[in-house]
This record gives structure tokens, sequence and C-alpha cells, in this order.
């Protein structure tokens, strides 16, 4: 058996293989509703062999929307829509997992593809936006309002009711979004967040306000399910968020019961030279793996885009799960095609056995 194909078991949750459909936004909601089409996009996934599908980022309230596109966790009656979509990943055999999150001060967008338009006023159709500290994210977006304290609780509170609604709505796996420039990520850099009180300055205090928020989860989320975070593991920039924060912030994590460490990086600041390549992120994972393999799980993601990559990645001993991401959206059915070469067997849906 190959290992990208084998079983693990985190908790009470085995997934069938270590492919893990990314989030990726998909802008095709109003006002956070799930629709068809997140029904049979995501089953589509789940349906193509994918061990884990995990949708997109969900905000915890209206303001947390990356655009007015976004799917949302923060209404009860969003639970209806997001159910029927974990109902058929679980039904499908792969394990039904939703990213949590708020955009902070990169919020207030309309997207459609690849064209983004910022909105600026309620009359656009945008929102007021929050942050850390009243600094913008680039010299095109509107300047944030600085979080007071009622704000930090009430998103802390946030944080716990959408974890109690993805509970309800059957979901195994939440992921808590603190990456690519958002607003817990904002907390984290101090790029973003120049506060002077006990959410900023020291790394302890910049990574209060997450800590808090797995505090809080768990007191809902049930105890024998997953729970990962996604970490930019650097701001690619050298007065920023640096890898050996990520180490001793994940350390801080697997104390606290997270399971696993979801590694991307960047995006709290424009204008960064990444060295972007095939699976460039992966030196990242891969440290934190040789570092804390024995306490937590390490997910890699980044331009991975073939079975034959992924399976190098697990038998290197750099991660314990592969996030795919874009060649997803292009090949859905990638994990069936690959558990072929690999001489996998029964991995199809029974629908497809004369097919195959």
């Amino acid at each position: 058996m190959s290992k990208l194909f084998s079983a693990l078991t985190l908790k009470s949750i085995t997934l069938k293989n270590r492919i893990v459909v990314s989030p990726m936004c998909m802008y095709s909601s109003q006002d956070g509703f799930a629709t068809d089409w997140h029904l049979v996009h995501y089953g589509t996934r789940a349906i193509g062999g994918a061990g884990t599908v995990m949708v997109e980022a969900s905000a915890v309230n209206p303001v947390g929307r990356i655009s007015i596109g976004d799917l949302g966790i923060y209404k009860d009656e969003h639970v209806e829509g997001l159910s029927r979509i974990a109902r058929f990943i679980r039904e499908s055999g792969s394990v039904p997992a939703i990213q949590l999150a708020h955009a902070g001060r990169k919020g207030s967008t309309w997207t459609a593809g690849s064209e983004v338009k910022i909105l600026h006023s309620t009359e656009e159709g945008g929102w007021p936006l929050i942050a850390p500290s009243a600094i913008p994210f680039s010299p095109e977006t509107p300047l944030p309002r600085e979080m007071d304290e009622n704000d930090i609780q009430q998103l802390i509170q946030d944080f716990k009711d959408a974890a109690r609604r993805a509970s309800e709505a059957g979901f195994q796996w939440i992921e808590i979004h603190s990456a690519h420039g958002y607003l817990l990520n904002e907390f984290l850099s101090p790029l973003s967040n120049k506060r002077t009180d006990d959410y900023g300055g020291s790394r302890e205090n910049r990574a209060r306000l997450l800590l808090s928020i797995v505090d809080a989860v768990q007191e809902v989320w049930p105890a024998e399910l997953i729970i990962s975070v996604r970490i930019s593991a650097t701001d690619w920039v050298e007065e920023g968020w640096t890898l050996d924060d990520s180490i001793w912030l994940t350390q801080q994590l697997a104390d606290k019961g997270v399971d696993v460490i979801d590694v991307s990086s960047g995006g709290v600041v424009g204008g960064v030279k990444i060295p972007i390549g095939p699976a460039y992120q992966l030196p990242l994972a891969s440290k934190l793996k040789k570092e804390l393999s024995d306490r937590i799980s390490i997910a890699t993601v980044g331009l991975i885009t073939n079975a034959e990559q992924a399976e190098t990645i697990l038998l290197n001993g750099d991660a314990d799960l592969v996030f795919m991401a874009r060649e997803l959206l292009r090949n859905p059915y990638l994990p069936l095609s690959a558990a072929i070469a690999f001489g996998e067997e029964n991995i199809e849906p029974k629908q497809y056995e004369r097919a195959f």
C-alpha cells in the first residue's frame, strides 16, 4: 500500500487516505447560505476519493467575510444547508471538514473569478473593517477600526458559536483559520499588530486571541472530533512572524490538544517576494514535523499537483497529510486515478463499480 492511501486515525476519526481537499473560496453565496453549487462542488470531490473534504473559509460573523459571496456560519439558519454538504461527504466515504474564519482588514470585497473589487462603502454593499490595529492592508483598502475589548470578546464568542453550528451540521473536523493575513494572523504578526494591551507587544500577547479561541471552541466542539489550525508559518519578511515563532505557537497549540497544524505562509502584507514553486511551502511543514512530530500531525499545502509528489512528501516524513487545492479543481477525480496507478483496490464508489 502507498503511504498516500494509508489510513490515519485522529481521535475517533479515521481518514481513509492522506489527501485533503484544501478550503478554497467559491464566492457563490448570498448572506452566507450554502447553495446547490456547494453541495455538488464538495460532493464531487468526495466521490472523487479524497480522504477529507474541507469546506471553504466560512465567516463566523457577517463582517468576517472576505467577500459578499463568502459562505457563512454566523446564523443558526446556515446549519441546514451545511448539513446537506456534510452528510453527503460522509456518505461518500470522506471526512467532512469546515474552516472557520474572519477576514479582518482584508474583507469587504466583491469577487468573481479572478476579478476583485474593493467595496469602500455600505452603499456599494461593503462593511466597516476591524483589525488589531488601525492599519490598512494596502493604500487601496479601507482603514480598519482597531478592535476594543468588547470586540475581542464578541469574536471569541462568534468562533465558539460557529463551532457549535459546525457540530450540529455534522462536520467531524473544524479548522481555525489563522493564516494568509486574515484577522487571527493579523493579531499574530508584529507587522499588523501594534497594540499595547494584553493582545499586543510580546509574542505571547499577540497569540493570546488565537489561544483563547481554541479554548472557547473546545467547550462546545466534541472532544472526540478533530481540530486543526491553519497558520502562516512565516510572513516572508525579516521583521515579521517567523518559522521559529511558528514552532513556538505549534507547541502551545499541541499543549491545548489541537490535532493538526495546516502549514501555509504569507499574506499579512503585500509586495513580499515569496519563492513560489512546486511544493514551495514544504520546507516549513518539514521543519515543524521534525520538531514536533511526536505531539501533533502536520499538513502541508501549496503547489502540490500530483499524487507522486504527495507520496514522496509522506515517504520522506515531511508531513502527515497533504492538502491539495487548485489541482483538485481541475481534476476532482485525481485521488481515484492515483489509487489505480498505485495499485489500490476497491477504492471507487459502488455506483461506479461497473465502469471500473
